[in-house]
C-alpha cells in the first residue's frame, strides 16, 4: 500500500512512472501576519499551567456577621403577623364543583364540536385533583372524573371523524 494516488496522471501513464514526476509537489503556505501565534506550544485541555496563579473567587470581605431574627425574649409572645382570634385557617376553597362544571360544559360541546377536548381535560385534571384532597365531596369529584372522560371520548371522536373528512377531500 502507498500514499501515491491510484489516477492516472495527464500524460495517461500509470503513477510512480517518470512522466508523473513532473507535477509540482504540493506547497504550504506560512500563515499571514495576521494571524497570531500562540506563545509556547498548545496546551492540552485540562492540563495545569505552571500553577494557579488565579484565585478561584474575588476577595470577600471580612465584616462581622449581624444575626437578624427575633430576640430570644420575644419568642414566647404572640406576633404581628398572626392572624385575629375571630378568623379560622381552614380551607373552604372547592375544586370539585368546578371540575363537574367544567365536565358537563365539555359534555355539552363534545354533542355538536371536537373543540371541546380542552375544557374536558381541564375537568379530568381538576377532578383528579380534588379527589386526591381530603376536603372535597369525593361523590362530586368522580362525577366529575367519568363525565369529564365522557367528554373526552366523544371530542376525540369528533376529531377522528374530521381527520377522516379531511382525506376523502385532499
Amino acid at each position: 500500500m502507498s500514499d501515491v494516488p491510484r489516477t492516472p496522471d495527464r500524460a495517461g501513464a500509470e503513477p510512480g512512472t517518470a512522466s508523473s514526476a513532473a507535477v509540482p509537489p504540493t506547497r504550504i503556505e506560512r500563515p499571514s501576519g495576521e494571524v497570531e501565534h500562540p506563545a509556547g506550544s498548545a496546551r492540552i485541555p485540562g492540563s495545569r499551567r505552571e500553577g494557579y496563579t488565579k484565585l478561584p473567587t474575588g476577595p470577600v470581605g471580612v465584616e462581622p456577621v449581624v444575626v437578624t431574627g427575633p430576640v430570644a425574649e420575644d419568642i414566647g409572645r404572640e406576633s404581628d403577623w398572626e392572624p385575629a382570634t375571630g378568623t379560622s385557617a381552614v380551607d373552604d376553597t372547592r375544586l370539585a364543583p368546578w371540575a363537574l362544571m367544567a365536565a358537563v360544559v365539555a359534555l355539552a360541546a363534545s354533542f355538536f364540536v371536537g373543540w371541546g377536548i380542552p375544557i374536558a381535560i381541564v375537568a379530568v385534571i381538576a377532578s383528579i385533583m380534588s379527589l386526591r384532597r381530603p376536603v372535597e365531596s369525593r361523590a362530586i369529584a368522580r362525577w366529575a372524573l367519568v363525565l369529564g372522560l365522557c367528554a373526552t371520548v366523544y371530542s376525540l371522536g369528533w376529531l377522528v371523524w374530521a381527520g377522516m373528512q379531511f382525506e376523502r377531500l385532499g
